[in-house]
C-alpha cells in the first residue's frame, strides 16, 4: 500500500500542477475505488489537498522536503555566496546538486530580468543539458560519465548536446577550466555558465549564472562564478558547513 501511495504521489512529477481522480488512474494503473482511497489518506494527511473535484501537492510535503539534511545543510552554507553571485551579476543565480543522471536544483535567486527557465527548485534537468549538469558531472567519476554517455542523450531543445564524443570532449575541458558552459540546451534565448563546488576530490554541488543569450558574456560571468564556488568549497572543506554533523 506504500508503494500504491508513492506511486500518487509520484503522479504529480516533475512539474506539480493538479490531477482529478481520473488522471491519477491513468497514470498509476490503480483501480479508481483504490486510488480515490488513497487520496482520501494523503489528504487526511496533508500530503495532498483537494482542489475542487482534483487533487494538488499538500503543504507538508513542502515543510518536510526543506528539512531534508543534506539540501538543508548545503542550502544553509551556500546562501552567502549565492547572493554575493547574485550581487556581482544580478542575474539569475542556481545551485544545483546530482541525483542519477539528473541535477536537481536547491536553490535559485531570480535574476532583474525575468528568464523563462525550466529549473526550479526541487525540480530535476538532465546533467547533460544544464551548466549546472556538465559541471557536476565533469567531477562525478569516470564510472558515472562513462554511464551515461553510453545512453541515449536527453534532448531539451534543438542546441542539446546528443554526440557523446563531442560531450566526452566537453567534459573533458571542463576538468581542465573549471568552468562548464550552456548555450540554449535546456532552454532557448538562454545561456549558462557553472562551476562545480567540492567537498573533497567530487563535486558534491555546482552554482551557476543564467543569461539571455544576448548579453551572455563569458568573460566578464567567469570571474565571479569560479569565486562563489570557490569559496563555498573552502567552507564545506574545513567543515564549516556541516550542521550536526551532517554531510553533504
Amino acid at each position: 500500500m506504500l508503494d500504491k501511495a508513492a506511486a500518487v504521489l509520484d503522479c504529480f512529477r516533475p512539474d506539480g500542477g493538479t490531477f482529478r481522480l481520473t488522471d491519477i488512474t491513468a497514470r498509476t494503473g490503480l483501480t479508481k475505488t483504490t486510488a480515490f482511497r488513497l487520496c482520501a489518506d494523503l489528504v487526511r494527511l496533508g500530503l495532498l489537498e483537494r482542489a475542487g473535484e482534483a487533487y494538488r501537492l499538500g503543504g507538508k510535503l513542502f515543510e518536510l522536503g526543506s528539512l531534508v539534511p543534506r539540501r538543508l545543510d548545503l542550502r544553509e552554507a551556500a546562501l552567502p555566496y549565492l547572493q554575493d553571485l547574485f550581487e556581482a551579476t544580478h542575474e539569475t543565480v542556481h545551485l544545483g546538486i546530482r541525483e542519477g543522471h539528473d541535477v536537481v536544483y536547491v536553490e535559485r535567486i531570480h535574476g532583474h530580468q525575468t528568464l523563462t527557465l525550466p529549473s526550479r527548485i526541487g525540480g530535476r534537468l538532465p546533467l547533460t543539458c544544464t551548466g549546472v549538469g556538465k559541471a557536476l558531472l565533469a567531477f562525478s567519476g569516470t564510472e558515472l560519465a562513462d554511464e551515461v554517455l553510453a545512453g541515449p542523450l536527453p534532448r531539451l531543445t534543438p542546441h542539446s548536446v546528443t554526440d557523446p564524443a563531442r560531450l566526452r570532449t566537453t567534459l573533458e575541458q571542463i576538468q581542465v577550466s573549471g568552468l562548464a558552459y550552456e548555450e540554449q540546451e535546456a532552454a532557448l534565448g538562454v545561456n549558462c555558465i557553472a562551476s562545480p563546488v567540492f567537498d573533497g576530490a567530487t563535486a558534491v554541488a555546482a552554482l551557476s549564472v543564467a543569461v539571455p543569450r544576448g548579453r551572455f558574456h563569458p568573460a566578464q560571468l567567469a570571474p565571479a562564478v569560479r569565486t562563489a564556488a570557490l569559496g563555498l568549497s573552502r567552507v564545506l572543506r574545513s567543515g564549516s558547513g556541516s550542521v550536526g554533523g551532517a554531510s553533504f
